[in-house]
């Protein structure tokens, strides 16, 4: 696994390069200045909600009033961590709906870009069909809906571990490598749906090298820590860099078709 993550993680260098070499920045900047200004409005909002829903869970339980009469600094740093742990975790649930919406809203540009990629490097003209076309769409649309159910039950329970001393530090880390593995699985199903691999098949494959799909959303997490610029580039850079790593695994890929 950790060699399909390097595999990834050298893949968005290959997509750097392989847009500028095919002027691909019309189908980069214009969709990721639209995300970029959906992403800073919504996590603005979402943490303010946040906020509230801790405050009123303290006060309204009686938890915050327990550990005042307590007068024990040691449970009010294990507290403070837990609602640390707690406010990073809700957070990460908040992002991954955004994300699986903003996944839904940009299907179509998305299954562009993964098809002219790889008609690209395989050297083919790329044969645009419209019915082809529409049901990558669809196919990619009928995906984040189902990984944004399952990630759903994962995350609440991950927020319920997060709940318990000592336990629960670790959450945020479980819950951002879900998230990671997720948001990787969309991006690298564009090319199996495109190589007529049905909605199981999919599935299997990703699971058997989910090291392409963690090392994908690694990296996409990773370049929302520069701003402005990493979030207009990450998620078209994410679409080209998931079909450019399943190159490195052509053979068993076309396997499994």
């Amino acid at each position: 696994m950790l060699k399909e993550i390097v595999i990834s993680i050298q893949s968005y260098f290959a997509a750097h390069a392989f847009i500028q070499k095919h002027r691909l920045w019309k189908w980069i900047i214009v969709p990721g200045i639209l995300y970029a200004l959906l992403f800073v409005i919504s996590m603005y909002f979402f943490s303010r909600s946040v906020n509230s829903a801790i405050e009123w869970l303290t006060i309204e339980t009686g938890l915050q009033v327990w550990i005042n009469k307590l007068q024990s600094s040691w449970i009010g740093f294990l507290f403070t961590v837990g609602g640390i742990m707690f406010w990073l975790i809700m957070m990460l649930f908040y992002f991954s709906f955004f994300k699986y919406i903003w996944l839904i809203l940009g299907s179509p540009v998305f299954s562009y870009l993964s098809e002219r990629t790889a008609s690209i490097v395989e050297g083919k003209v790329m044969d645009f069909r419209m019915k082809q076309y529409l049901s990558d769409v669809a196919r990619g649309i009928k995906m984040a809906v189902r990984n944004t159910l399952w990630q759903t039950v994962y995350v609440i329970s991950i927020l319920l571990l997060s709940l318990i001393p000592f336990i629960g530090w670790i959450a945020p880390f479980i819950a951002l490598l879900i998230e990671c593995y997720y948001y990787g699985f969309s991006m690298l199903d564009y090319t199996c749906e495109r190589n007529k691999m049905n909605v199981l098949k999919s599935i299997d494959f990703i699971g058997r090298h989910r090291g392409l799909a963690i090392g994908n959303g690694m990296v996409f997490y990773l370049m929302h820590c520069i701003p402005i610029v990493g979030w207009v580039l990450a998620p078209a850079y994410a679409v080209i860099a998931a079909t450019i790593s399943l190159q490195e695994n052509k053979k068993e890929f076309i396997e499994s078709i």
